[in-house]
């Protein structure tokens, strides 16, 4: 595409519409790398000056008009949504905004959009950047915790499908560029302001938002300094944690409760074993291990402060100086009652009623009314106190002197992450009955004379602990990139050359401690402290807000503020220890070369960007790993260990396109890519989970997960503003990062809460290996935004954005009993659709978000458990009172969708969750 070509792309694009837009695209925007940056695109009068009747185009359809520009303008495959002013996104967060785009899903968390997925395939596997800078979040991982961001500071989000070579990544799945404004993106002063009130339907409490953006040019030079400030206050109730426990709980005991167990199997359901020792055989038939009813309070403040120093003395030069800092705390109460059926010392007592038919495909044979000899009932008060703190700060030189483009940039960004956790754990021991619901499971008396109503008996609990962990992540990352272009006359238009440098480093401190007596470190009981001495109150008496939502249930617990004042010591914190440690760094050097091909194939336009990636990796990881002691003592020690290694790559890429008619496109593009392995799976770490015997490991020896992909779709860019897409997609997925059996560690004692010893166990051992072979996944894309206005003239301002994404997938997932799944994570389809209305000083939306049901997770590496299908309905509506101020209101999740799950099948219900709607109404001030 010509640089003419492309200067008059928005008055194409409207043509028909009497509408133009007045915009500058930031920076990351132009990838289109057949010329120098776009600069701000004006409407000329017949003598070639500014017409000052242009119409600014700033609600919702003008940032679509923006959002379709730069698809058109952007080599290869991309989507992007714009915030032409601050406050444009109604959603709750980055995430909740980018759901709208093709092909993009978020996976949510008690009602928030938290992780992003592009195509279906895993969060991480999508590389986020904020002002062409890696993006560090405090994970630890490759994915990006979307959730601490506020939204109220972004510009322009692209998700790129199809990379170019000078991409520092390009991501399996894609990449998310977002960018924060700059002064010059719309000269002179202006001031915008927003101030919000929220309401959330069953916490019944209103939270405040407060945006302001300030910015102004003076000459050569721009300021821009813009502010966010949001309380979130969501209650969730939720009736889950239903899960399949195999047999073999009790059948690899060798003692008085396998035997009983078997029996009541042979009596109860003719269940008989061919050999008790085999996992394939005891794991197929399973039972309700946990069933648990919880209130969730979820009090979130938000905020950020972006910034930019701009100097831009004419259009062939800018420099740029940008930072964007940050905090997001969380203070989540979690208030648990649950039926743990399946204690150590426990078995089976009745078996009311099973099920083999319904996974009988399987083999696997569902108890789901049991009646046990002995529950662990539980009260727990938990409390999550999570704070990251991030910030990024870089700088940017664009330059075109004559037919040169240089990009220079270098930058910083950073995370701190501090997780503070405690645990009020009160137990009873008593015989209860276990059964599945219409909606998740319960856990009622049973038959035996000493059974207890477990959520009305707080004599029956006694204190077992009072548990805490804490955890603090430091994530680092530099970057720095320079970047050379020349242009030619003739078919070949562009030579492209660059190299860039990244180093990361994730450090982790992670430490644990009981409270168990009325000294530190104390193994003994708080004199046999009961449930009932400790301050009772209802559970949403707590909480505030409306009665429990998931069941037509009540109870009481010792709130939250109580715990943590009468059993923390004074100057109480959770050490640190040794062997929980790690470190990782990383140091990745890159270069590319690329060149940008035009002609014209007889009246056909065709522009070929091809190029390759050459990328070389350096690893350095430090922690400790348990070695058993050689001192003549038994046991094992934690000892430190280091080790390195290195690994490089060649990544080609190819993008084309071609115009066979007038705002028609054919695009086409072929590229190998690569995501690297989580610095946390790349980290020397062990963590226990005693309940399922086994030792999770990190791997230093991982290497990245690799792709082959094309693609090829067609773009259709309507007269009135509009748009139909459609695409094909195709990926070779190789190197696959998954936990396997890896070795065994013999003779480990596992001990009971009290102190007392449980038995002496061999312990799993699974680490994150890069699986063998390779998968494809493969799909359909299509779009499309149609302004009525196009085809009716008195539909003018209402229109439909809508988009569709189907996908298939040759992976099965992980499952030790070989039950075929799809992957995690991978939902077949997604769609949504936005009607709008957007003419004169009223303005509303009404948006419809589905993904269909994925595998969340694989319990035990057995047993898939399914997140279903779910949608939810969004609405927007604002008035320009006055030019200078506009009223919003906005609701999300306004049907109140419940969340729900299943293992394996829709009659094994896993969760059944409510966190609400909420409500907003603000007003906004423009100067």
């Amino acid at each position: 595409m010509t640089s003419s070509n492309r200067s008059g792309a928005i008055a194409r694009l409207l043509a028909g519409s009497a509408l133009l837009v007045a915009t500058t695209l930031p920076a990351f925007a132009q990838q289109d790398v057949s010329a120098p940056a776009a600069n701000q695109v004006e409407a000329d009068g017949e003598d070639g000056s500014a017409d000052d009747n242009v119409i600014m185009v700033t609600g919702y359809q003008g940032s679509l008009l923006e959002a379709i520009d730069i698809k058109r303008n952007t080599i290869g495959f991309s989507d992007s949504i714009v915030a032409t002013d601050i406050s444009d996104f109604p959603e709750q967060n980055l995430s909740e905004a980018l759901q709208r785009l093709p092909g993009v899903t978020i996976e949510r968390d008690r009602g928030l959009g938290t992780r992003v997925n592009v195509r279906g395939l895993p969060s991480e596997y999508t590389f986020v950047s904020i002002n062409k800078l890696a993006t560090a979040s405090g994970s630890g991982g490759r994915d990006v915790e979307f959730d601490i961001f506020a939204s109220e500071l972004i510009q322009t989000v692209t998700v790129h499908k199809s990379p170019v070579a000078s991409d520092e990544e390009g991501g399996i799945a894609g990449s998310v560029a977002i960018s924060t404004a700059r002064p010059f993106d719309n000269p002179g002063l202006r001031v915008v302001g927003t101030l919000e009130g929220a309401y959330n339907t069953i916490s019944e409490k209103v939270d405040p938002l407060f945006s302001v953006l300030a910015s102004d040019t003076f000459g050569d030079f721009g300021v821009l300094v813009s502010f966010a400030s949001q309380q979130r206050t969501n209650r969730t109730d939720s009736n889950s944690g239903i899960n399949f426990r195999p047999i073999s709980r009790w059948t690899d005991r060798n003692n008085a409760q396998t035997r009983q167990a078997l029996a009541v199997l042979q009596r109860d359901a003719g269940i008989v074993f061919d050999n008790v020792r085999n996992p394939d055989g005891v794991n197929r038939v399973v039972f309700l291990d946990k069933v648990g009813d919880r209130v969730f309070l979820d009090d979130q403040e938000r905020y950020g402060l972006s910034g930019s120093i701009q100097y831009k003395p004419g259009d062939d030069f800018s420099l740029s100086f940008d930072g964007f800092v940050g905090a997001y705390d969380t203070d989540v109460d979690e208030y648990d009652v649950a039926g743990y059926s399946a204690s150590s010392t426990s078995t089976l007592g009745i078996i009311h009623d099973y099920d083999d038919t319904t996974l009988a495909n399987d083999g696997i044979v569902v108890l789901r009314d049991v009646s046990y000899t002995r529950t662990q009932h539980e009260f727990l008060s938990k409390e999550y106190l999570n704070r990251t703190d991030y910030r990024q700060f870089g700088g940017e030189l664009n330059w075109t002197p004559g037919r040169w483009a240089i990009n220079v940039l270098g930058g910083y960004s950073g995370a701190e992450k501090s997780v503070d956790f405690s645990n009020l754990k009160h137990v009873a021991y008593a015989p209860s009955r276990t059964r599945y619901t219409a909606t998740g499971g319960e856990t009622i008396p049973s038959d035996d004379p000493n059974t207890i109503d477990m959520y009305n008996a707080p004599g029956s609990y006694l204190f077992e602990a009072y548990e805490t962990t804490r955890e603090q992540i430091q994530d680092d990352k530099y970057a720095a990139q320079a970047d050379v272009s020349h242009f030619f006359d003739g078919v070949l238009e562009r030579v492209n050359l660059g190299v860039r440098f990244t180093s990361k480093t994730n450090e982790r401190q992670y430490g644990e401690e009981k409270i168990q007596g009325p000294t530190r470190g104390s193994t003994a009981y708080l004199n046999r402290r009961t449930l009932a001495d400790s301050p009772l109150e209802d559970v949403t008496a707590i909480t505030g807000g409306k009665a429990y939502q998931a069941r037509d249930l009540n109870w009481a617990q010792v709130s939250n503020s109580y715990a943590r004042d009468f059993f923390r010591p004074d100057g109480f914190e959770t050490p640190f220890g040794d062997g929980n440690y790690y470190k990782v760094q990383e140091e990745t050097w890159a270069a590319w070369a690329q060149a940008n091909l035009e002609w014209d194939l007889g009246s056909v336009p065709v522009l070929v960007n091809g190029g390759v990636r050459y990328v070389n990796t350096k690893v350095e990881s430090e922690g400790f790993q348990q070695v058993q002691n050689t001192d003549g003592s038994t046991g094992y020690t934690d000892a430190p260990v280091a080790s390195d290694g290195r690994y490089d790559k060649f990544l080609p890429s190819m993008n084309v396109q071609a115009e066979p008619l007038p705002d028609l496109l054919l695009r086409a593009a072929a590229s190998q890519t690569l995501i690297r392995p989580a610095l946390t799976d790349l980290a020397y770490k062990r963590t226990a989970n005693f309940n399922s015997f086994r030792f999770n490991d990190g791997n230093p020896g991982l290497r990245p997960t690799f792709a082959d992909q094309w693609e090829a779709g067609l773009e259709y860019y309507l007269p009135g503003g509009g748009l139909l897409s459609a695409s094909y997609f195709w990926k070779k997925i190789k190197g696959v990062i998954n936990n396997q059996l890896t070795g065994t560690v013999p003779g480990v004692t596992k001990y009971n809460a009290n102190g007392t010893i449980d038995g002496v166990y061999d312990f799993e051992v699974y680490q994150p290996v890069n699986a063998d072979g390779s998968f494809t996944v493969k799909g359909v894309e299509l779009a499309a935004v149609l302004p009525f206005g196009m085809f009716v003239p008195a539909l003018d301002g209402l229109g439909l954005n809508a988009n569709y994404t189907v996908l298939d997938s040759s992976l099965t997932g992980q499952s030790d009993l070989g039950i075929d799944t799809s992957p995690i994570g991978l939902a077949d389809n997604t769609y949504n659709v936005t009607l709008y209305w957007d003419n004169g000083p009223l303005a509303a939306r009404a948006s419809y978000n589905r993904k269909s049901e994925y595998v969340e997770y694989i319990q035990n590496n057995n047993y898939p458990v399914y997140r279903d299908g779910y949608g939810q309905v969004d609405v927007a509506v604002s008035y320009q009172l006055t030019p200078n101020f506009r009223l919003e209101a906005q609701g999300i999740n306004v049907t109140e969708e419940a969340t729900t799950g299943y293992t394996m099948d829709p009659s094994f219900p896993t969760m059944y969750e409510f966190s609400g709607a909420r409500y907003s109404l603000g007003v906004r001030a423009q100067f």
